[in-house]
């Protein structure tokens, strides 16, 4: 599948089968559909960071971890649009000095790979779905049987 959307149904029964309360995975999910990001900022992350190590710029520590974080904020709701993430790698590459024509490039080539990229992407969008739904649900849980016990 390449949409996050089509792994609605997927996520869904999922979530039932690990039984999570459905009030809170029957929001959480179609919501995650269309706002999830961390496909689309491994995207621009890693093809941004691979373009910079291409033209020898060296990358720190801090300031990779600095284009990531950027990358997940820039990639809210990119991954709901086909090639979203590739349109962002221009921006990141600004960070680097890295000029247009060059980041234009790099969308190309990431338009070459885009079915095994954005297939990639959907799954690892649609697996976080699904892991922060159920850390909420557990942890609201937890919540609970503490709530529960000191009323006893």
């Amino acid at each position: 599948m390449r949409s996050s959307a089509a792994n609605i149904p997927v996520n869904l029964a999922l979530c039932k089968k690990l039984g999570l309360p459905e009030d809170t995975y029957s929001v959480s999910i179609p919501v995650g559909a269309t706002i999830n990001m961390a496909g689309a900022a491994i995207t621009i992350t890693v093809l941004t960071l691979a373009a910079a190590n291409t033209l020898g710029i060296t990358v720190d520590l801090p300031t990779a971890v600095l284009l990531s974080a950027l990358s997940a904020i820039c990639a809210c709701g990119a991954s709901g649009v086909a090639g979203g993430s590739l349109l962002l790698i221009p921006l990141a590459c600004s960070l680097f000095g890295i000029p247009n024509d060059l980041a234009m490039q790099v969308v190309g080539a990431g338009f070459i790979i885009s079915v095994l990229q954005d297939s990639a992407e959907t799954a690892l969008n649609s697996s976080t779905d699904v892991l922060f739904t159920a850390a909420g649900s557990y942890e609201n849980r937890k919540i609970l049987v503490s709530a529960e016990a000191e009323a006893a």
